[in-house]
């Protein structure tokens, strides 16, 4: 089993497309969605829900009003406004979105009137799709803990795939450089970087190569619409080729990726002979090359 991360230093650059097509060509294998701030992967899969459980992303603080005297001593030692006073019965609060789980609250209450309780974060699910299982998640509103969340559901599309006995498993990932994209790369077998011929796709390109060279995971870089900026794209290939990586696969600018969004598919499945499918056909064939060699 073998497992092809994602990613990309923005977003917007057609990963989840890209992600989709792939999972098409592969014809089976399974799908985790770990951008889980902003999941969309089901939008192009269609998934059938057959389990759903709660996230708990950590813990927090919560007043007991029955036993809290009102001295203020949580509210003058937070330093993250999370606790408010209720004046009509003269005892504190916590404001729940404001709340660090830092626990000092909890430890210096005199009358021990705060609890240390789990907070439901979010949802994560295990799906049905035509491409095979899948596993996403939906985290909460201003919600955190989104790299611990990325952590389980890659440990479950990895039980999943040893459990079946499937050749790949295809991760979405998050954009950008921090924890979840972190938790999305460690221990895969093989990236993929996204970018766009743009200056900012340029610039977030480099840092997430920067990531995998620190993992020393193996990777190759992707263009995407790469002909609305021809040299920016030959600028992305130099320094494609200069850090020792292949020359990146090119994949037009073509309306049939919109096309197919709009019908819920992968560009692979909505017209095979498009460019932009051809090109991703392309990239499917590299891949697996890099992969095996």
């Amino acid at each position: 089993m073998k497992e092809i991360v994602v990613i990309s230093g923005k977003g917007g650059t057609g990963k989840t497309s890209i992600t989709a097509a792939l999972a098409a060509l592969a014809g089976t294998g399974v799908l985790a969605d770990c951008d889980v701030d902003a999941a969309d992967l089901h939008l192009l899969t269609s998934p059938i829900v057959l389990q759903e459980y709660e996230f708990v992303g950590g813990k927090r603080a919560a007043i007991r009003s029955a036993k809290c005297r009102g001295c203020g001593r949580c509210y003058s030692l937070c330093r993250f406004g999370a606790i408010e006073p209720v004046v009509s019965k003269n005892v504190f609060r916590v404001q729940e979105s404001f709340c660090e789980g830092c626990r000092v609250c909890v430890e210096f209450c005199p009358a021990g009137a705060i609890d240390w309780v789990e907070v439901v974060s979010g949802r994560w699910f295990l799906s049905q799709t035509r491409f095979g299982p899948m596993v996403h998640a939906q985290l909460g509103i201003a919600q955190e803990n989104s790299g611990k969340l990325v952590t389980l559901l890659r440990k479950e599309a990895r039980r999943i795939a040893d459990e079946k006995k499937t050749d790949w498993v295809f991760t979405d990932g998050s954009p950008g450089i921090g924890c979840p994209v972190i938790a999305s790369l460690t221990g895969a077998d093989f990236v993929l970087a996204v970018t766009e011929p743009t200056q900012s796709g340029c610039h977030d390109l480099m840092r997430v190569l920067e990531l995998t060279e620190h993992f020393g995971i193996s990777a190759a870089v992707c263009i995407n619409k790469a002909d609305i900026n021809p040299e920016m794209t030959r600028q992305i290939e130099r320094l494609a080729v200069g850090k020792n990586l292949p020359k990146p696969v090119t994949i037009p600018y073509d309306p049939s990726i919109t096309a197919a969004q709009i019908q819920a598919q992968s560009v692979i499945e909505y017209d095979k002979n498009s460019p932009a499918a051809r090109a991703v056909s392309s990239l499917w064939e590299t891949i697996q090359k890099l992969i095996f060699s």
